[in-house]
């Protein structure tokens, strides 16, 4: 049985990833699927904390502020066994990656930062009925957020929509040339893929894992 984890972003809950986990088991039968209502403490510490035994021996697969989240997993030494991360933030890799978001954000709060970032297809109720406090202390957390080099041995790979704008693919490579993080186009995707190509990141996330389950042990 190969387990699972969906992360949300901010603005968002588990329920943005009910057509993926529905078609993952499809896909291979052999998937434990679990889709997280993350705490959103807007504190990236509490955050992994949290995450970590929940996350330990799984796939973690993330979108947004759940891939940025990966990242951190990723890299602090938790023992997943590979993860998907779609469109993360990359820090001063991109320091302006997040700006749009955040402008969104300022003038007018949860409602426009949500549909800034995830496009049309987002809808306030998706928020989970957060206030904008809760969405100010994830969007700083996220904006703060540097990465670092994956640790040894697990397999990530970053991906971006080939319909998103174009910092959201320099922001992947940006993570491939400092870091050494795989990276990979999903087509007909932009940010919100979990909702718009739920089927695409199914897809992708089934053939990465099974090819990364077939590889020699080190």
């Amino acid at each position: 049985m190969t387990r699972v984890v969906l992360l949300h972003g901010a603005a968002t809950t588990a329920h943005v990833w009910d057509r993926v986990g529905a078609l993952l088991p499809a896909y291979d039968p052999g998937y434990d699927v679990v889709a997280l209502d993350r705490p959103r403490s807007g504190d990236l510490e509490r955050e992994l904390a949290w995450l970590a035994p929940r996350v330990a021996g799984a796939w973690v697969v993330g979108m947004s502020g759940g891939a940025t989240l990966g990242l951190a997993l990723a890299a602090s030494g938790t023992p997943i066994a590979g993860a998907v991360l779609h469109e993360p933030a990359a820090g001063s890799l991109a320091p302006d990656l997040l700006g749009p978001a955040a402008a969104a954000f300022a003038r007018g709060g949860t409602a426009e930062f949500g549909a800034v970032l995830y496009g049309r297809s987002w809808r306030p109720p998706m928020a989970g009925g957060v206030d904008d406090a809760v969405t100010a202390g994830e969007l700083a957390m996220f904006r703060s957020f540097e990465p670092a080099a994956p640790a040894l041995g697990v397999p990530v790979v970053v991906t971006y929509g080939a319909l998103s704008p174009a910092p959201r693919r320099a922001a992947a490579y940006a993570l491939r040339d400092a870091y050494g993080y795989r990276v990979q186009e999903l087509a007909g995707a932009a940010h919100f893929v979990a909702v718009d190509a739920p089927d695409t990141l199914a897809r992708t996330v089934g053939d990465l894992v099974r090819t990364e389950d077939l590889r020699p042990a080190p």
